[in-house]
């Protein structure tokens, strides 16, 4: 009944009364981890730090059933005696949540903090600029975010099909905004990764300061590559310098992400100069595994192996930039791209790349050398919190039990263990989910093109 499946969960018997008294111990067992023990004499918890505690009450929560996960849970649950040894897989277990293509409210952002502490992750990717949005606050630049942060209209289904939202988009958070995601994160022990995109995808910023970039133009109002990248001078760099030092003073996690991805006629020297400033600073870049394809660049140099390449090309990059000493995130898009459709069922909405299924998802092993892994939510079909739940549960609680959970897990057993215990669970938080037999009617968006592979 657990999610994710612990390392070991013995039933004994009987059940207790619990008051939501938690004894707890420091011993030393792996970080993160946890023993725990349900018996007639209370709730017992021995953990190493305070990530293994709470990860330990999360278990005691799942175990008080669904009405433990409601805003009033109750005063009182009773709990089956158990023992549970538990530790994580992969350090890294994260969720990357695009926030530029549609803008995803402060209140919403938080919600997510509590959904991914609620499934053991603990990295939360921020894609905070692309081409169609700038979510930053920048007090040095502030055009950024006063003329990025918004665009005149959206493309609505596929860009193949010419439809338009025919309204405008905007949004951005404020430096105080994003600290308070920082601080509530931390207290649950989720890490917040920001990521500002470079050289490409940055559409957003040569709006707002037009000399940026090798053309001009306005903030996109379509999906897909934009040629329009930035230019490859000594004064961009040290303009992004100074942005990525104000996200600095905002984002205290060790990684920071640059982007570094689908650029055409890119330039490895801007990625290579930014990475070298960030880890001056005491940070580590993270870009996507097209950095790997800069560093053959004659003029750019050889990137810093300090760097963190997130694999999402296939793994075969993530196999590469291991042999060449960087550390890898696995994000193959082939099973972690949950804005992928879930089936073949024409209910789908907006159907976009190749069907990704709860067992698809399920079935993925990353390699044991890596950091760890993380599914990718780009929201270019994604403009809503309902639209959002949709696409990501349950497959985010299967990838959960992925990163989490040891090797060998039967999908069956999950698929049992998912629908009995932990969609009520889903339900009491209100995750508006997709079922397993496809969407409710609500969910469906007919007459709304996509393009499926």
């Amino acid at each position: 009944m657990i999610l994710p499946r612990p390392v070991s969960f013995v039933r004994g018997d009987g059940e207790v009364v619990f008051d939501g008294t938690v004894h707890v111990s420091r011993v030393d067992v792996p970080a993160e981890g946890y023993r725990l023990s349900v018996a007639a004499d209370g709730v017992r918890v021995w953990a190493s730090d305070d990530a293994g505690e709470f990860y330990a009450r999360q278990t005691v929560r799942q175990l008080s059933g669904p009405g433990a996960f409601r805003a009033v849970p109750p005063d009182r649950v009773t709990l089956p005696v158990c023992e549970v040894v538990d530790q994580p897989r992969f350090g890294w277990r994260g969720v990357m949540l695009d926030v530029a293509r549609h803008f995803l409210p402060k209140h919403d952002l938080l919600r997510y903090v509590d959904l991914l502490a609620a499934h053991k992750l603990n990295v939360l990717h921020l894609h905070l600029t692309d081409d169609q949005g700038w979510r930053f606050e920048s007090v040095r630049f502030p055009r950024l975010h006063e003329v990025g942060g918004w665009r005149a209209d959206s493309r609505f289904g596929d860009r193949r099909s010419g439809g338009m939202a025919g309204r405008p988009h905007g949004g951005y958070y404020t430096q105080d905004d994003l600290r308070e995601v920082v601080a509530y994160a931390t207290q649950r022990h989720v890490t917040v990764v920001p990521e500002i995109d470079v050289p490409g995808h940055s559409q957003a910023a040569i709006a707002a300061y037009p000399s940026l970039g090798v053309a001009g133009g306005g903030v996109w109002t379509d999906w897909g590559i934009n040629p329009n990248v930035i230019v490859p001078e000594e004064s961009t760099v040290d303009f992004y310098r100074q942005v990525f030092d104000e996200v600095l003073d905002v984002f205290p996690a060790e990684v920071v992400g640059l982007g570094g991805d689908e650029t055409e006629g890119g330039d490895g020297r801007v990625v290579r100069r930014i990475a070298e400033h960030l880890h001056q600073r005491g940070r580590r870049a993270f870009g996507w595994d097209e950095v790997l394809d800069r560093a053959s660049d004659s003029t750019a140099g050889p990137l810093p192996t300090r760097m963190i390449v997130a694999s999402w090309r296939g793994e075969e990059p993530g196999l590469t930039a291991l042999e060449r000493g960087h550390d890898v995130v696995m994000c193959p898009e082939r099973y972690l791209y949950l804005d992928y459709r879930q089936s073949d069922d024409p209910r789908e909405p907006i159907p976009v790349g190749t069907v990704t299924t709860l067992e698809d998802v399920y079935g993925y092993e990353p390699p044991d050398r890596v950091l760890g892994a993380q599914v990718n939510l780009w929201t270019e079909h994604l403009d809503s919190p309902r639209r959002l739940d949709y696409a990501a549960f349950p497959r985010l609680s299967a990838f959960a039990e992925v990163v989490w959970s040891p090797a060998g897990r039967d999908v069956a057993e999950f698929r049992t263990r998912l629908a009995e215990h932990h969609l009520p669970r889903l339900d009491a938080l209100g995750v508006e989910y997709r079922p397993l037999d496809g969407p409710r009617p609500w969910q469906e968006l007919p007459g709304v093109p996509g393009f499926p592979r």
